[in-house]
């Protein structure tokens, strides 16, 4: 991955000190290397490509406009734009469930940043997006809370304290949505018949 190889490089530094000079391509590659990544927990967030695709441009929009608090000292940038990125979501996110709007989930097969598995029959590509929209349809049954926590640990593979640092909640609290959004999440796909009772 692009963006692992820029931070084991002790490149992103470098990076951020030739887009503050103004290098464009220095953006560029930032850019290129987590757009996948953040739209993709955009997706998870919203469900609807045309809302994370504005969110992951807002992201940017936020990072680009915020890059001189970047301190290398204090991690890697790989960890600092996804941290911000995380919390931004997050905050809209909120936003969402606070003011309801009418959301219907789209399909992310028509999305650029849709990967295309290697080597496998257009079969096998048809039933994995059935069962990636099925999935998602059935994290989006889970209520708010247990949504969150399920997302960042589950998907996003966040360790406990680092959801308890983004959603300042005690560490019992997390640990206890994780289990009981897992638990329901599997009761929602076997009523689905996504997964075999």
């Amino acid at each position: 991955m692009e963006a692992v190889k820029a931070d084991t490089n002790n490149n992103g530094a470098e990076l951020v000190r030739r887009c503050r000079a103004g290098d464009g391509a220095a953006w560029e590659e930032i850019v290129q290397s987590y757009s996948r990544r953040i739209f993709n927990l955009a997706y998870r967030f919203t469900s609807s490509v045309e809302a994370a695709e504005d969110l992951t441009q807002e992201v940017f929009v936020r990072i680009h406009k915020t890059l001189d608090q970047y301190d290398p000292k204090q991690g890697n940038l790989s960890n600092w734009l996804m941290r911000l990125a995380r919390n931004l979501i997050i905050d809209d996110y909120r936003h969402r469930q606070r003011n309801p709007q009418n959301s219907m989930a789209d399909t992310v097969d028509k999305h650029s940043f849709h990967l295309r598995a290697v080597g496998t029959s257009a079969q096998k590509q048809v039933e994995r997006r059935e069962l990636c929209n099925q999935v998602q349809q059935g994290i989006d049954k889970l209520p708010p809370d247990l949504r969150t926590c399920v997302i960042l640990r589950d998907i996003e593979e966040l360790t406990y304290r680092e959801i308890v640092d983004l959603l300042a909640i005690p560490e019992g609290t997390v640990k206890s949505r994780i289990n009981r959004g897992r638990i329901e999440l599997a009761k929602i796909l076997r009523r689905m018949r996504v997964v075999e009772i």
